[in-house]
């Protein structure tokens, strides 16, 4: 079919079957938001069911108190102490290496077959249950070094979980900022290090605080590699900062006291600590959150 022009029209392929194409595209809309609503119900009534159980019975006793292997009305406070303390020393640990790490896949790694296979390895060692970890801890603290289970072995274990990830959500986040604002950087004088440093990691900021949010949250909340590499109990003091020390968590008590504590209270003190549990991952998600507004408003 000709214009007036002599220019053949082409047809419009999403012209045909208007009427169903705009039905599908109803369709699909009210799926889509019925199951985004439905796990967002789900999430938040499970927060509900978990907090409402634990939060009013706390108090400052339980927060601060030593466990009690046998009377009623034991604490939390030298296993939340350890939570907080082996959460720091892995990031400290796992930040610097697994950011260093994606920048240099992202960004100085050339495309070669063995990057793509080192790539490979990152992303399945991203994906291995966190008991292979802790196995692992076993074999290089408890058997090598020869130093037992210590808060020193669970804090480099759960670093060693944590890395790959953090290594794949740093080079997808600066795989993601746009090649037009380092082609500039670049255009204004700027070296590569600077361009890295002044350009890439602040745009890219935002996904890479969310990969140490998340891999901050998995790690507050792990078990099985603090239970293999520090134990399943603490020195019974409230602030021991000794690397060699027990290093039971919030998580690995919760565990103990649901399993094999043998206190009257058992149950009081398990749905007490998972509210601390999930109010604590919840407060580490908030607290990364802050440098991303920080950096929007800043970046505005």
């Amino acid at each position: 079919m000709s214009t007036s022009k002599g220019t053949t029209s082409i047809p419009n392929p999403f012209a045909a079957r208007r009427g169903f194409n705009h039905l599908s595209n109803r369709l699909f809309t009210f799926v889509v938001w019925t199951i985004g609503l439905c796990t967002i119900l789900f999430i938040c009534g499970l927060l509900f069911m978990i907090l409402q159980k634990g939060l009013p019975e706390l108090d400052w006793g339980f927060l601060w108190g030593l466990p009690s292997e046998m009377e009623e009305g034991g604490g939390i406070g030298p296993l939340l102490f350890n939570s907080f303390y082996v959460l720091i020393i892995s990031l400290i640990i796992s930040i610097p290496l697994g950011m260093a790490a994606g920048i240099y896949l992202a960004e100085f790694a050339p495309a070669t077959k063995f990057i793509a296979f080192i790539r490979i390895c990152v992303e399945g060692l991203a994906s291995v249950p966190s008991i292979i970890f802790g196995l692992f801890g076993i074999a290089l603290f408890v058997e090598a070094f020869d130093i037992g289970l210590t808060i020193i072995g669970g804090a480099v274990s759960l670093a060693f979980l944590n890395l790959p990830v953090l290594t794949r959500v740093t080079e997808e986040a600066i795989r993601s900022v746009p090649k037009e604002m380092k082609h500039a950087s670049f255009a204004l004088g700027s070296t590569h290090l600077q361009t890295i440093l002044r350009v890439i990691i602040p745009v890219a900021l935002n996904g890479i605080i969310t990969g140490i949010c998340l891999t901050a949250g998995r790690a507050f909340g792990e078990s099985a590699v603090i239970i293999l590499t520090a134990g399943v109990s603490s020195s019974g003091e409230m602030w021991d900062f000794s690397l060699f020390s027990p290093g039971a968590t919030l998580a690995v008590h919760l565990w103990y006291v649901q399993s094999e504590a043998i206190v009257p209270d058992a149950q009081l003190i398990a749905e007490k600590a998972a509210a601390v549990l999930v109010f604590v991952v919840l407060l580490i998600n908030i607290v990364f959150r802050v440098p991303l507004w920080l950096n929007a408003r800043r970046t505005r």
